[in-house]
Parts: structure tokens; sequence; C-alpha cells
């Protein structure tokens, strides 16, 4: 094997250690530098094609002070590294930055000489900041849904429209309600409308409100909701309930930030940002003429789709020693512990009605404990029904009827507005039957 002699390998090492990501910077015991690679006088902000003097000038850094804290103020023999970590503020941007140095013994040198590497760690700092944001506000462990909060965190300085969907009790609101408390428009209101709650013959004077004579009991002038949101956000829950006679006007509202009270010809300006929810599939209604396709592109620049609760089992642990905590501080007992059976029923329910419904659970299972202790027959009736019949499977139906039961559950969806509750009671069925049904016959939101 061929022998190098070391001299002969400084350049090829220095165009190595010129192209690294690291930052490397080698002074003498003074502080003086002899050696900067560009990724060094970039992380410390720098001017651009100039060297680094000394250690406590590394831009607008005392890297030297650094140094002096990290080791205690002693001296570390050569070949001790310390590490410690330096946030560095320089053109607009702050960078998160990692540090090892220690003094090595060079060849031909009576001292050693000072090596300090560093790595740019912002990103992965902003990454566990968002980590650690989700698990206080969203209490989730869930990969999805910490994408969710991650995608939350780029567009909330943003003014952009955000269409949130997924089933009723996923946690579409608070993922609204994060988004705002994130924006710049924290300081200002937060109105929520739920579309579904408001009769028909209503909404238009609901949202951009009405003028005194308007029609018949308009008394006097009203302002609506997105006046009341003006400067702040405004969410429009289950926004696909709005009527399509309706939808031009909500999608010049949004567009233009403009409208006309009804009964008035005046434009109104507004500065409002529009988050919309809904538990139906908005691109399907497109499709089927039922809703506008420019208010939904309008309305869906920035799409997240919620995952429900039963697709994320792992997070029933979590979620059920959070609400235990929340019911203690409403003055429940606290504890909340739960038996194993109990646990095992609770974690193989399918929980149609998702968080909400678990939250329920937890409220009436601490209520009917046991000697403090959550049981079986502490639980709801539809988890004990669940319970009792099982996991059976799913009988084979012949064509004909599960085409008429698919038709009978898909018009008691419609008349209940696809609130599943009114239609499972339509039906004669609790709500945890009509998902299953649902499931089977490929009815559209199971």
């Amino acid at each position: 094997m061929p022998r190098f002699d070391l001299l002969s390998l400084y350049p090829l090492l220095e165009a190595i250690v010129s192209f690294m990501d690291e930052g490397v910077i080698i002074a003498d015991e003074r502080g003086q530098v002899l050696y900067q690679n560009p990724a060094a006088g970039e992380m410390f902000g720098a001017p651009p094609n100039e060297p680094i003097r000394t250690l406590n000038a590394v831009g607008p850094c005392d890297l030297q002070a650094a140094l002096d804290r990290a080791c205690g103020g002693e001296r570390r023999p050569p070949g001790n590294f310390v590490r410690f970590e330096e946030r560095v503020g320089a053109d607009g941007t702050v960078r998160d930055l990692e540090c090892h140095s220690g003094l090595v013994e060079v060849p031909d040198h009576d001292r050693p000489l000072r090596l300090v590497i560093t790595h740019d760690r912002t990103d992965r700092r902003r990454l566990e900041a968002v980590f650690n944001r989700a698990r206080q506000e969203m209490v989730s462990n869930d990969p999805r849904m910490l994408e969710i909060v991650a995608r939350v965190e780029q567009i909330a300085a943003t003014s952009a429209s955000v269409l949130l969907q997924g089933e009723s009790g996923t946690g579409k609101t608070e993922i609204a309600r994060m988004i705002h408390r994130l924006s710049t428009r924290a300081n200002y209101p937060f109105v929520e409308v739920n579309c579904a709650a408001i009769p028909e013959s209503l909404i238009e004077s609901e949202l951009f409100g009405h003028v005194k004579g308007a029609f018949t009991g308009a008394t006097q002038d009203r302002p609506g909701r997105f006046q009341a949101a003006h400067r702040g956000t405004l969410l429009l829950d289950e926004v696909g309930e709005i009527p399509l006679h309706l939808q031009a006007t909500l999608l010049r509202a949004v567009q233009d930030q403009q409208f006309e009270m009804v009964g008035s010809d005046a434009p109104v300006q507004v500065d409002v940002r529009v988050i919309t929810a809904s538990n139906r599939n908005l691109r399907e209604m497109v499709d089927a003429g039922r809703f506008r396709a420019d208010l939904y592109y309008r309305l869906a620049v920035i799409p997240l789709l919620v995952p429900p609760l039963r697709q994320r089992p792992g997070d029933l642990p979590l979620l059920l020693e959070h609400f235990c905590a929340k019911l203690g501080q409403r003055g429940y007992p606290q504890g909340g512990d739960f038996s194993p059976d109990a646990m095992r029923m609770m974690m193989d329910y399918p929980w149609p009605g998702n968080v909400r419904e678990l939250e329920n659970a937890v409220e009436h299972g601490i209520i009917c404990a046991v000697d403090g202790t959550v049981v079986p027959e502490s639980l709801p009736q539809d988890i004990r029904e669940f319970r009792s019949r099982g996991p059976r499977p799913l009988a084979a139906v012949p064509s004909e009827d599960a085409g008429r039961r698919r038709a009978e559950i898909a018009d008691a969806l419609r008349r209940s507005g696809g609130n599943r509750s009114l239609a499972a009671r339509a039906l004669g069925i609790d709500r945890t039957t009509l998902w299953r049904q649902m499931r089977r016959l490929g009815v559209e939101g199971a």
C-alpha cells in the first residue's frame, strides 16, 4: 500500500473541508482565527468573502465568551471537547447552532490549536417545537396529526383560506382555533358560524348583516358575522350546507373581501381570513353540482384532511388522560382509573362520533365509576352494546336488499343534514349500527 506525505494531503483535505455543510474554524490559543471554511462564515452571519479574525468577533457572536462559559472558565486539556449551543441572529434570520470545540495537538506545533465544528440545528429545533406544540394543543402522537400541525405552523401567518375536512368530532374546530392563535390576527376576533344550524332563510342576513327595513322584523341595522370578524378569522363550519343561490355572494366576500348587507346596495369592505370546515366531501359535491367549483377552489387554497379517531387508536390513551385531567379541573374526582376490561372495550370501539364522543364517554365513565375505577358497567350504553354484540362478521346481503337499505340510509342522512344521530334515530337503530351498515354498504361518509 503506497504511503503519502501528510503535507501532500493538505490541499485535498482543505478542499473536502471547504465543501462541508458543517462550519469549521481553527484558531490559536489567543483566539486568533487561522482558518475558516465558507459554511462557518455563513452560519455565524459574517460578511461574505471577509475572513473571521478573532473568536470574540465571529459575525455578531462572541464565540470566545461562549467557549469560556461552556468550559466553566477553566482550561481543558487537549482532546477534551465541549458542546454548547448558540442562537445567532443576522440578516433578519435566527439560527440555532450547535458547537463542538476542543484543543487539538498538531505535529510541528509547540501549542495546540482550537478547533470549532458547528452544526446548524435550526430546522431540527423548529420541528421539535412543532411536535411539542402538537402534543400540548392537539394531544396526539399520530404522524398524520403531527403533519397537520406542522402545516398549520407553515400557513398560520398567511391569510390563505383553509378548508378542513373530516368526520364530525375529529377536532376540525380546534385546528381552526390553533391557526388563529398562531396567526398575526390572534389579537382580533375569532368568529365561529355553524352553517347547518341556521335556517336557509336567515343565513344571508346572519353572514352579511341587514339594514333596517330589509324584511319584516328588521327594526334596526344589524352587522353580520363577516363584520364581526373584521381583521380576525371567520370559521364557517359545515360550509357545504350553504345553499347554491348564496354561494356566489360568499365567493365575492371571500375573494374580494366585499359584499352588501341585505336590503342595501352600499358595499361593505372587510379584512377577514376565512377558514371553512365540512364533514362532507366538497369535491364530490362539486362533481354532483351541489357546490360551486369556483367557490370550492377559493376555499381550498390549503386543504387539510383530519383522520377519524378509529384510524389513530394510539391516541386513545393520550386523550383519556387529557380528558380525565380536564374533568379534574372542573371538580370531578381526580385520577380516573380505567380497569383493563373497560380500557379494552374502549380500544375495540369504532368511535363513530370521534373525539367528541370519546370525551363524553370519559365523563360518563367517571361519573358512574365504582370505587373510583371506571369499569365496563360505567361506560355508555353504545360501548357496552357494541361489546355484547361482539365483532360479528357482517353477513352477506342480497344485492336487491343492499340497494334498498343503501337508499334508505342515504335518504335518512340527507333529511338529517348529514347528522348521524338523527339519521340513526329515524332508522330506528343506534349510531354504531348505522356506522357499521354505512361501511358495509359503501355509503358516502362511512
